[in-house]
């Protein structure tokens, strides 16, 4: 749970809603609140010590992520997973941060094994001098950053890297996947699931799929990056049975 304001003035209304929210939805995915649990605005305010209005709003975020439903003379109720919206990168980060992570890591995986290939081949076809030269910049920082052990800094590149490569396959919907991949990246960082030291042979696939790009070589673009995420789904896989 985070740390309640014992002054809930003294904060401004976006960090109640989102500490109030991380918590929430936390809650949620964890199971403390299982489907069919009812809340009420009164309930979440007197809690979390913030308005009936910050409350609100919460709620509405929660229903738009499908994670509840609001219904007069009822109150808040929580809904089965099947309801939920499991693209939205703040639910992907709490499942992360749940009991569940091995299970959402793995569905990730799968999911990035059926875009992110086909993303790089596209790349290579659609990608401008400028996004090459952004991958390039990031495989540089990546080889800096592993060799340091600032896995931070290492996870802004890697990050960025990824971001730019789904825009530059000229797909919108691929595009939009960004915050998704941003969100495992993270999860694995923050959840100690990366090595002290980043994998030179990533690194090396990264560099190989930046270069692709570039040449317009689309067959080695999909290859490198399919065995990049093979890479890092095993690599996670051994770190959570270790």
């Amino acid at each position: 749970m985070p740390e309640r304001p014992d002054h809930p003035g003294t904060r401004i209304s976006g960090q109640l809603h989102g500490g109030t929210l991380d918590d929430v939805g936390g809650r949620i995915v964890g199971g403390a609140l299982a489907p069919g649990a009812v809340l009420t605005l009164d309930r979440l305010s007197h809690e979390y010590a913030v308005s009936v209005s910050v409350a609100r709003e919460v709620v509405r975020v929660l229903e738009s992520m499908g994670m509840v439903t609001s219904r007069r003379r009822v109150g808040v109720t929580v809904l089965d997973r099947s309801h939920w919206n499991v693209f939205d990168p703040r639910l992907i980060r709490w499942r992360l941060a749940s009991p569940d992570r091995g299970a959402q890591l793995q569905s990730l995986s799968q999911l990035r094994r059926g875009f992110e290939p086909v993303a790089a081949s596209l790349a290579a076809g659609a990608a401008t001098s400028e996004q090459c030269g952004t991958l390039a910049r990031a495989v540089s920082d990546m080889v800096v950053h592993g060799h340091s052990g600032d896995l931070e800094a290492y996870l802004v590149a890697d990050v960025t890297f990824h971001r730019t490569l789904l825009e530059a396959s000229g797909n919108e919907m691929f595009g939009s996947l960004g915050d998704v991949v941003a969100e495992v990246l993270t999860g694995r960082t923050h959840h100690g699931l990366m090595p002290d030291r980043p994998n030179p042979e990533a690194i090396a696939l990264h560099d190989t799929i930046a270069r692709a790009v570039r040449t317009g070589n689309a067959t080695e673009a999909e290859r490198a990056m399919r065995e990049l995420i093979e890479e890092a789904a095993e690599a996670m896989s051994r770190e959570l049975d270790g």
